[in-house]
């Protein structure tokens, strides 16, 4: 029979050739772009002008900064997607959730740093005085001092550098109960943990986004003759505006992560709105607890 009957099968492309080159890593000759071993590509003229180094700089920054900017784009455009695009595979696209959730929290320290207003490492003074739990804070804290001995005017300024740093490294605490509630109200799903994990970043790093706005808006109030963050009327307004945009965002964001509609949905938003506002809570006293018997 002739090759009527026969089916066309597709050939592959042939691996573009390159004339050939001594690849410095491998001490191998390569005639491929680049090397199969290591990746390395061979040098070219241009790249050691000032020109070339400067395409190469451009390069690198276009293409870090413009897939963390298209994570924050869709972070804050399209709730929930960034979690569902992760858990399909799409990796490539978007910034991890643990890196944008360190971005985040980067921009949010930084913020506090600037305007010298801190949410989640609060101050000696702020734990005595300001805190819901103040009279036990200074329970706890007459004891820690009677027992090592410390005076008062000595501790605060020890107590008020540490607990910096302990709100700052000690943040992805928040994450992982957030995580854990998550799996119990979806357990029907069974999905995986990093699933709820990622999801649980995604949303604190919005939050941290959210802080950051709320802190410079009181210190713009402040420098113009208006109530501080130390204010309880500014405390209390930041907080249901807190409430209110992790409401409507974890509800955006439930529909596309778990497929989750109608009153359900509504429960678990209202749930989850409420235990993310009692994580922050507890987050704050858990540092002065780590701070005070630590230092």
């Amino acid at each position: 029979m002739g090759d009527t009957g026969r089916m066309s099968v597709p050939v592959p492309a042939a691996p573009a050739v390159a004339a050939p080159w001594h690849c410095p890593n491998c001490e191998i000759e390569v005639a491929t772009p680049f090397c199969a071993r290591c990746g390395e590509r061979p040098i070219k003229t241009e790249d050691l002008t000032f020109g070339g180094a400067l395409a190469r700089i451009a390069h690198a920054a276009t293409s870090v900064d413009g897939r963390v900017l298209r994570t924050f784009s869709r972070l804050l455009r399209h709730p929930g997607t960034l979690t569902l695009a992760y858990v399909e595979g799409q990796r490539k696209p978007f910034a991890t959730p643990f890196a944008i959730f360190l971005i985040a929290n980067v921009l949010f320290f930084t913020v506090q740093s600037l305007t010298h207003i801190s949410v989640l490492g609060a101050t000696l003074d702020s734990h005595l005085h300001v805190q819901d739990w103040k009279e036990l804070a200074q329970l706890l804290l007459d004891r820690h001092l009677r027992a090592t001995q410390t005076p008062l005017a000595l501790y605060t300024p020890i107590f008020d550098r540490a607990v910096v740093v302990h709100a700052k490294s000690l943040v992805v605490l928040m994450v992982l109960p957030f995580a854990g509630l998550l799996a119990l109200l979806f357990l029907r799903q069974r999905q995986r943990f990093m699933a709820h994990l990622a999801f649980s970043l995604h949303f604190y790093a919005f939050l941290m986004l959210v802080y950051s706005l709320a802190v410079v808006f009181a210190k713009v109030v402040s420098t113009l003759g208006g109530p501080g963050l130390e204010s309880a009327g500014m405390d209390l307004g930041l907080t249901l505006f807190n409430l209110a945009v992790s409401g409507f965002y974890l509800h955006a964001a439930l529909g596309p992560a778990y497929a989750a509609s109608g009153a359900p949905r509504i429960v678990k938003t209202l749930m989850l709105t409420i235990a993310a506002l009692a994580i922050v809570i507890g987050y704050r006293f858990a540092i002065f607890l780590i701070t005070l018997y630590t230092n």
